[in-house]
């Protein structure tokens, strides 16, 4: 690799850095002030750097928050599919699956950001695509193992595409409910409503889940 080649390389990964940085500022704002409050000030603050350099790496406040969602939903999305494809029963893969959707501690603000940025994405097209894109990775993963436990003879379901919906449905009401009123329902009890309605989408018992 010649000099220009590895100065090349490492402005890179200074660039790559610093856009990290500031992406993790700004979900932390958002998360402290709420999306529609959040300054390029407030994350320049935060990482102690100018507003100038903020914006030359992302040239508008929405850029930044739509970076931000992105990089948040890539995250997500990979932990996910780690999920739907470990080496395990369609039963335990489809229970992973949905506690993974419920935090299982309020230092998770996971939902907080979510709710935020659904507000937003009213008049934001790029978030929408965004948390469209993420929605339809959470449909998808919930269809494929229910689809899988058809196939290996665990789980009887005329319908994985509807089901999928149907428990996407339940836990988005449940977690916005959850986020909106935190502790208003106990994590347990969380699990039990969504678990009971897995048994039945797809043909078992509720005693066949976990306690």
């Amino acid at each position: 690799m010649s000099k220009e080649q590895h100065a090349g390389n490492s402005r890179a990964g200074q660039t790559d850095r610093r856009r990290g940085e500031l992406l993790d500022a700004a979900r932390q704002v958002v998360l402290d002030r709420g999306m529609a409050s959040a300054r390029i000030a407030d994350v320049a603050k935060a990482t102690n750097v100018s507003g100038g350099l903020v914006h030359y790496h992302f040239a508008t406040k929405d850029e930044l928050m739509a970076e931000m969602l992105r990089a948040s939903s890539e995250a997500e999305r990979k932990q996910l599919a780690r999920l739907v494809e470990a080496d395990a029963s369609a039963l335990d893969r489809l229970d992973r699956v949905m506690r993974y959707y419920i935090p299982s501690t309020r230092a998770d603000q996971s939902w907080i950001l979510w709710i935020e940025a659904w507000a937003a994405s009213l008049r934001a097209p790029a978030m929408r695509a965004i948390l469209l894109e993420l929605e339809r990775a959470w449909l998808k993963a919930l269809e494929r193992v229910i689809r899988d436990g058809v196939a290996a003879g665990e789980f009887t379901c005329p319908d994985p595409v509807s089901a999928a919906e149907r428990l996407d449905a339940l836990l988005d009401g449940l977690m916005v409910r959850n986020t909106v009123h935190p502790g208003a329902i106990p994590r347990k009890r969380l699990l039990e409503h969504v678990r009971t309605a897995a048994a039945r989408e797809v043909g078992l018992r509720r005693e066949d889940f976990p306690a």
